[in-house]
């Protein structure tokens, strides 16, 4: 009987359903988008931000050691390594130039292949943690004598992209291109770590690392181990522990390496979850602006709805159904068009995201399927909600009034 009423009333009066329906797509297509983008966005951005550079750096625990290169690959063994992207050694000292000079020079990784259970063609270096480094010419091999010359070191000493150097007396090496970062690394010369250790004499050892890691903007917790971990409950040891915080991807990695102390880079961890916790904060308001514009627009098309069909309204009362009942019906059919509208918005969210995915991050972003029942609760709700108070109107209709055109 109900469907049948339900039916009748769509059939009657098709285009305020179909508005109905329309009205609730538009928003959970939206609403549908912009979860998808909150989920994905943390780690969308935080890679996007990784080109400020890496937010962890690995140093000896005791001054004046040295971190042993061998150790380095259990930096991706720790319980977040998933989230960690690359990591480069760094070794710096000085060596004689070809012209009788002393130059400075870092040794580092550029773009090495390690071996890494579970990922089969894991490269890390420089190439992949500071992508704001700007070359010209080519980046180095790991494997060959070739160097970066930092802008200002090469402009002062007149050198030149594929010029050949010779260090500490006998070893010549290629420049393959020049390097401009912005950093210090402009006055240095950048060359493969083995080379470095082979010109200063310290086979496998590498003053400190720079780690980049995908993390999760701080909070309360996180700010609290940060003060003093002892102070965590066990049961907040264990959310920090196994929750992608900066702080906990440091002490994990310090677990990993005994040797080492890990220190997060403040500024660039900082700057990530500001950014993030912003963007996130801009989309959730979005959200409850498009829920509140489509609760509005049903709630007009229901009051519209209740008007037209006064005087079924009313002969149903006469005929003795209470308004509850006659409630039930007008909130079945706005749960009917909000679950017909809220399953088209999802797909039509799907295909906003991937193209806005695609727009930001250059690459689109992927369904999170476990929304998909959330949506269709919110639209449900946004249906309901606008339905509420049009059908309390239901209460105040007086049948013989409204029989006899006085309504």
């Amino acid at each position: 009987m109900l469907t049948q009423m339900i039916f009748h009333s769509w059939h009657r009066n098709p285009r305020r359903t179909a508005l109905t329906v329309t009205t609730v797509f538009l928003a959970t297509a939206l609403i549908s988008a912009l979860l998808a983008i909150t989920v994905s966005v943390g780690d969308q951005m935080a890679r996007e931000l990784k080109s400020y550079g890496a937010n962890i750096l690995l140093e000896p625990a005791v001054d004046g050691d040295y971190l042993d290169t061998q150790d380095l690959p259990r930096i991706k063994e720790i319980f977040w390594r998933h989230n960690i992207l690359g990591f480069a050694p760094l070794l710096a000292g000085t060596v004689t130039a070809d012209d009788g000079g002393e130059v400075a020079i870092l040794g580092t990784f550029f773009d090495q292949p390690l071996p890494v259970e579970g990922e089969d063609d894991f490269h890390t270096g420089q190439k992949i943690i500071a992508p704001y480094w700007r070359i010209d010419g080519a980046w180095p091999d790991d494997a060959r004598p070739e160097a970066l010359a930092g802008a200002r070191l090469a402009e002062r000493r007149g050198w030149r992209v594929g010029q050949t150097l010779t260090l500490a007396g006998a070893r010549p090496v290629v420049l393959s291109g020049i390097l401009e970062s912005g950093g210090e690394e402009d006055e240095l010369l950048v060359v493969p770590l083995a080379l470095a250790q082979e010109l200063l004499g310290r086979p496998g050892r590498a003053d400190a690392a720079r780690v980049s890691a995908l993390t999760v903007p701080e909070n309360r917790l996180s700010a609290k181990a940060r003060a003093n971990r002892d102070a965590l409950t066990a049961e907040e040891y264990d959310v920090w522990y196994c929750t992608a915080y900066v702080s906990s991807i440091a002490h994990q990695l310090e677990e990993a390496l005994p040797g080492a102390r890990a220190r997060p880079v403040w500024q660039v961890a900082a700057s990530e979850g500001v950014i993030v916790g912003k963007v996130q904060l801009l989309l959730l308001v979005a959200t409850l602006a498009a829920l509140l514009a489509a609760a509005m627009g049903v709630a007009a098309l229901t009051a519209g709805a209740i008007l037209e069909r006064a005087a079924e309204i009313a002969l149903l009362k006469a005929l003795a159904a209470r308004p509850r009942h006659i409630a039930l019906l007008f909130h079945a059919e706005v749960t009917v068009s909000a679950l017909l509208g809220g399953a088209l918005g999802c797909g039509a969210g799907w295909l906003l995201a991937r193209h806005l995915g695609q727009t930001l991050f250059g690459a689109p972003l992927a369904m999170a399927w476990i929304t998909v029942p959330g949506v269709l609760a919110l639209a449900v709700a946004i249906a309901l909600l606008g339905a509420w108070l049009p059908v309390r109107q239901i209460a105040a209709l007086a049948p013989a009034e409204v029989l006899h055109g006085r309504r």
